[in-house]
């Protein structure tokens, strides 16, 4: 089995994190031995794995209005402007709460920050399950959003700066997991308590949400604080206490903790840190133009509004009854998540940005797809069954290809390209391009459908899709195998070119033979 540090080789399989390890002494040379810790592995993941929990909160919402939106018609008599708001303010308002939590991740840290994101969306999922009217609906909605961009915000960056290099991309990955798994109970919620009468089963739904948030209570006692954050705060004993927990060796934590200490020598304000955004290096700027684009093509192809109104595609393709509707949501979910795990099996292993072409193209030829097919059955040229049957097998490639690539690598990349003293504000502006460019796709999707038809919105977005095909290949590097520090210098030296990245980067690699 590969060493987790000091292995020879950068790729790793998930499976590595799991096995248990005793505690051993290696000898190194005549003179002396290195004291190697077991369970190292297992902390650092089971540590990911908590860190990531409020994601459940994000994907459930997202799966479970789908479904609601139905039944809170019916009850509240809502038009179809009150249910474009209703879905996409979930995501503008999650922006403020992304933007926010960078600062307040500084400022009380990654780990108070967490469960500051659960408690939020706990009291805003409350006022939903027991709104008696619109207005209070949304005021729950838009509480609950603060929390979600809190939670989407600072668990990437926590995993990104406990994590070593060569497993940071599985690690990074599992927020992604976790978004997709809610997505999944979501629907399963939705085809559950269907049957309820319509003004208690949509209330249900919403309140099974409060459930997985309670977990993160027990999360505070378990995981430790960010090691880069206390050497930000001037606590380095217990910065490298931390270390000493997720590292196998004494040398490996004095290693990371010297190189953190590096990377936090120039600090500056908050003030200053917006300011170097606002006006960036050529390198800063280079970081900013991947990140920020990776978080912008994430959500312009569509994928939220795919998730939140597939009962509506599915409707327009021919499946009429609300029971078959929400079945075929679920077959959605599950493609959704079983994806997702393979992309976190490869992810370290065959890198950023093969995952990320290879997503790409993918959606762009399942939206094509979907898009002929729809228009097809229009003008009566494709059978009704056809029609279903390519309805169902695109949306779910488009799901799968996502699941892949896209979908957890956007945030992988986020949270390792920024510099240190950048890092939680940069990561936090990328979320907020995320969650403005799905509130944008989310509030628009029913009136784009009324004005060009269901089979034109998804031509738009299959052009905006084959546009970010072309931004992978020009504008993102490979950074698997790289500690964050070593990602720094690789946008030094890339002089802007995403294809000569890595050639220009050899003495860098953290990889050997």
């Amino acid at each position: 089995m590969a060493e987790f540090f000091g292995r020879k080789s950068r790729y790793v399989r998930m499976d590595d994190l799991l096995p248990p390890e005793p505690v051993v002494e290696k000898e190194e040379g005549v003179g002396g031995g290195v004291r190697v810790r077991g369970g190292a592995r297992r902390h650092v993941f089971f540590c990911s794995v908590f860190a990531s929990l409020n994601h459940v909160l994000l994907g459930y919402d997202v799966g479970v209005m789908s479904g609601c939106i139905i039944f809170i018609q019916k009850n509240l008599h809502i038009d179809e402007l009150q249910q474009e708001v209703l879905v996409g303010c979930l995501s503008f308002i999650s922006l403020l709460g992304s933007l926010a939590a960078g600062r307040t991740s500084d400022a009380i840290g990654r780990k108070r920050t967490i469960g500051l994101a659960a408690a939020i969306f706990q009291a805003g999922a409350t006022v939903m399950a027991l709104a008696p009217s619109f207005a209070t609906l949304m005021a729950g909605r838009l509480l609950a959003g603060i929390g979600i961009g809190f939670g989407l915000m600072v668990a990437p960056v926590y995993i990104s700066e406990i994590s070593p290099a060569a497993h940071r991309g599985s690690l990074a990955s599992l927020p992604e997991i976790f978004i997709s798994f809610g997505i999944l109970l979501g629907y399963v919620s939705n085809l559950a308590f269907a049957g309820l009468p319509d003004h208690v089963n949509w209330r249900v739904m919403l309140a099974a949400g409060i459930l997985p948030s309670i977990s993160v209570a027990y999360v505070l006692t378990v995981i430790p604080e960010s090691p880069r954050r206390l050497v930000m705060q001037g606590r380095t004993g217990d910065a490298r206490a931390v270390l000493v927990k997720v590292t196998e060796t004494d040398e490996e934590a004095q290693e990371r903790l010297a190189e953190i200490e590096e990377s936090a020598r120039v600090t500056t304000n908050d003030k200053a840190v917006w300011r170097e955004i606002a006006r960036p290096s050529p390198v800063v700027r280079r970081m900013l133009l991947a990140g920020l684009g990776v978080q912008f093509f994430q959500q312009a192809t569509g994928i939220d509004a795919l998730v939140y109104y597939s009962p509506t595609i599915f409707r327009d393709a021919g499946i009429a009854s609300e029971g078959h509707l929400l079945a075929a949501t679920v077959a959605v979910g599950l493609s959704k998540t079983i994806f997702i795990v393979i992309a976190i099996l490869l992810v370290d292993r065959v890198g950023r940005k093969p995952l990320l072409l290879i997503s790409t193209v993918g959606i762009t030829a399942c939206l094509a797809v979907l898009a002929a097919s729809l228009c097809l059955l229009a003008r009566g040229a494709l059978p009704g069954g056809a029609a279903v049957a390519l309805a169902i097998v695109t949306v779910c490639g488009f799901v799968a290809f996502f699941s892949v690539g896209i979908g957890p690598i956007n945030m992988v990349l986020s949270s390792e390209i920024y510099p240190l003293r950048l890092r939680a504000q940069a990561v936090g502006l990328g979320l907020a391009v995320n969650r403005l460019t799905s509130g944008a796709v989310a509030m628009s999707f029913l009136s784009i459908c009324r004005a060009a038809s269901v089979a034109g919105a998804f031509t738009a977005f299959a052009a905006v899709s084959a546009l970010s095909v072309a931004f992978v290949l020009w504008f993102v590097p490979e950074t698997s195998g790289k500690t964050l520090e070593e990602i720094e210098l690789l946008f030094g030296e890339a002089g802007g070119s995403g294809g000569d990245v890595e050639l220009g980067d050899g003495e860098h690699l953290v990889h050997g033979r």
